[in-house]
């Protein structure tokens, strides 16, 4: 039935506009809205990568039950309706290892979530190879907006994006999926105003943070949502500001982007798909200057 459901969904008429020729695919962003709502944003993200075949995928999602720490890892083998999925030990170990205190002494919270699973499930319909799968989940990052510039000035996550950007240098046929959502507004999320008072503002953000995403701007989407104070409850922020630190020379391609909005609460949560490509000339998986 699941295996239905995703090839009709991702056989719909969605035209996707194809990197620029000779840059490759580093990452996509893709939402972990519920699948019948954010069906063509869904098809639209995962359209892109039909001629991939990675051996190994980076999936970093929100732990939106993680609290006290800033990750959590699992080496557990992920059990969908479409089958098993190993996690990469040799990664998550040494992630856990040069994350430190930043990385949760446990796994529970992967036990309840959904926003990582939800890519596998595209991964495993669209992939014929078999490939392995590092689990990270982000926690809150907004405590820190007032005190560092971007995530890699914090020293556990500078060590483990640093850990992780050398692990994807070294390994060339690894994907990164990033499975978050951007703005929920409304009452149901603590506002006093409307999803459709709040519309606006909330377009504008999330606009403003997808633009610095596709240039690489790293420290324009911290200062972005510094600006706002988390107004708009961006539950994917951690996420994307990691996937920001791990390559230089991004190129984004927004592909689509959303709203679902939940009448009887006059609430809303938007979505979208990018891809993101190497630049010509970008040095893959490279950090900073020294």
């Amino acid at each position: 039935e699941l295996e239905g459901f995703l090839a009709e969904m991702m056989s719909e008429e969605n035209p996707v506009p194809s990197p620029a020729a000779g840059q490759k695919i580093r990452a996509l962003v893709a939402p972990h809205i519920d699948l019948g709502v954010g069906q063509r944003v869904y098809a639209r993200a995962y359209g892109s990568l039909r001629d991939l075949a990675p051996k190994r995928i980076v999936l970093l999602g929100v732990g939106h039950g993680l609290q006290g720490s800033l990750f959590s890892l699992t080496e557990k083998t992920f059990r969908t309706p479409l089958g098993d999925v190993p996690s990469d030990r040799d990664w998550v170990s040494a992630l856990r290892v040069a994350g430190g205190g930043s990385v949760s002494q446990d796994d529970f919270v992967h036990r309840s979530e959904h926003s990582l699973e939800f890519q596998l499930l595209f991964c495993q319909h669209l992939f014929t190879e078999p490939f392995r799968i590092v689990p990270v989940l982000c926690g809150s990052f907004h405590e820190l907006l007032g005190r560092v510039e971007r995530p890699a000035e914090h020293d556990d996550i500078r060590a483990l994006l640093s850990a992780l950007r050398e692990l994807l240098s070294n390994e060339p046929d690894t994907l990164v999926i990033a499975g978050v959502d951007l703005s929920h507004i409304g009452p149901k999320f603590g506002h006093d105003l409307s999803a459709a008072a709040l519309m606006p503002e909330a377009r504008s953000h999330d606009a403003a943070l997808l633009s610095c995403l596709c240039r690489g701007d790293v420290e324009g989407f911290w200062q972005e949502s510094r600006r706002v104070e988390d107004r708009y409850h961006v539950c994917g922020f951690s996420a994307l500001a990691c996937v920001l630190e791990l390559f230089d020379g991004l190129e984004g391609h927004q592909l689509d982007y959303e709203f679902w909005h939940e009448e009887p609460t006059q609430s809303a949560v938007s979505f979208a798909a990018v891809v993101l490509t190497d630049k010509a000339g970008s040095v893959p998986g490279g950090g900073e200057d020294e």
